[in-house]
């Protein structure tokens, strides 16, 4: 069982960055794949990045080169990093944690955080 708590999120205008953070309390952290979902209003649910227990990344091509996702897994910690922000993408943020290889397929992710609110404004 693996417990998610994101922080980090809030209001910055356009180009601006900020860095996003999931704390995992639990057994196991450094076996799962971690990944960042999003969820605008009125929209699913999407893929963001995701980061392998090796530390092998992937991104969503809506935010390559703009975001970096990371983890530090002495800390059990996962972090996103988003620079170049555009008011697209405005939204609430979820960390998520998955067994094995999980892509960019949230039903593969185990465990879910309650997600942090990044407003960007124009």
């Amino acid at each position: 069982q693996v417990q998610l708590v994101e922080s980090g999120g809030g209001l910055v205008q356009t180009g601006g960055s900020l860095r996003l953070s999931c704390t995992a309390s639990g057994r196991g952290f450094a076996t799962y794949t971690m990944a960042w979902f999003r969820q605008a209003p009125g929209k699913e649910r999407e893929f963001v990045a995701r980061i392998t227990w090796g530390g092998s990344t992937n991104y969503a091509g809506s935010v390559k080169g703009r975001f970096t996702i990371s983890r530090d897994n002495a800390k059990n910690m996962v972090y996103l990093q988003m620079n170049t922000l555009k008011p697209e993408d405005t939204a609430v943020y979820y960390c998520a944690a998955g067994l094995g290889y999980p892509g960019s397929n949230q039903n593969q992710y185990n465990y879910w955080g309650q997600g942090t609110q990044v407003t960007v404004s124009s």
